[in-house]
């Protein structure tokens, strides 16, 4: 096992990283668009879909984001950069409401999920994932780099700080390894991070208190994405959400924070750091 995840882990950053700072701009916005039809695909499994209904959805998944890519290319920093077009902050309003009103509730009442609600959910989960995705490397590699380690670095303070002092349970009916101590860890650590970064670049992104707040948001929000694809897959039956990625199951077991927390990130940069101009 710890074999595949390493040769998985070594292919994927081969692959990955070249993209992320040498592809042009229209060519990651259809790579990213591939890998959220991946996602897609597997969404279809954890609502019971047989096979082919979930390869159609995962095709038409990946060509609505080439189709948003061709018709408003300037949203996407393709030949340009003006980001705050209607359609976005739509998607973006759409997925904040998700997580910050709706997903909540369905943690507690552990709805389950079929048909059009479904299909809804989804495409609120996966296409403004793409949106942000593309939209945060258009303000260079570094930028977007700098909000996956956000979550990189929750998930690896929660971890640590989970093994070393877990005792109480964060959730125990939903993901039994988490405890309110891995997330407090969580916590102190995107705080270490957030505050040091700028520090280091000699940027003032925003007022520290107002900075410090959004830190927890975002962190709140990343456990939050966690906990539903983890509720998800034990309604399921499932361990994986695929086996498409040996030794790390699926694209969105790798995604799960980042579902909820890059849609976030960009929305809070449209809002406080002048995106939308």
């Amino acid at each position: 096992m710890l074999k595949a995840r390493v040769i998985t882990a070594l292919a994927l950053l081969a692959l990955l990283l070249p993209s992320l700072f040498f592809l042009p701009q229209a060519g990651w916005a259809l790579l990213m668009a591939a890998v959220v039809g991946i996602a897609a695909w597997e969404w279809g499994g954890l609502l019971g879909w047989a096979e082919g209904s979930r390869r159609w959805l995962g095709a038409g998944v990946a060509a609505a984001c080439g189709l948003l890519s061709w018709l408003d290319p300037l949203a996407l920093g393709i030949g340009g950069f003006v980001p705050g077009a209607a359609w976005v902050w739509a998607a973006y309003a759409a997925s904040a409401l998700l997580w910050g009103l709706v997903v909540p509730f369905w943690l507690r009442a552990k709805w389950r999920l079929s048909g059009a609600p479904g299909l809804l959910v989804g495409a609120v989960l996966l296409l403004p994932t793409w949106l942000a995705m593309v939209q945060l490397r258009a303000l260079g590699a570094e930028a977007l780099l700098a909000v996956l380690a956000v979550v990189w670095m929750a998930d690896i303070a929660a971890y640590f700080s989970g093994r070393a002092f877990g005792r109480r349970k964060l959730a125990p009916n939903i993901s039994p390894g988490k405890t309110w101590e891995g997330a407090v860890g969580a916590v102190l650590g995107v705080l270490a991070y957030g505050f040091a970064v700028p520090v280091l670049a000699g940027v003032e992104l925003l007022p520290p208190q107002l900075w410090g707040l959004l830190l927890l948001l975002v962190t709140a929000v990343s456990i939050i994405g966690d906990l539903l694809e983890s509720m998800l897959k034990r309604q399921a039956g499932i361990k994986d959400s695929s086996n498409i990625l040996p030794g790390h199951g699926g694209v969105l077991d790798r995604v799960d924070s980042l579902t909820s927390t890059l849609p976030f990130a960009a929305l809070l940069w449209l809002v406080f750091l002048g995106g939308a101009g």
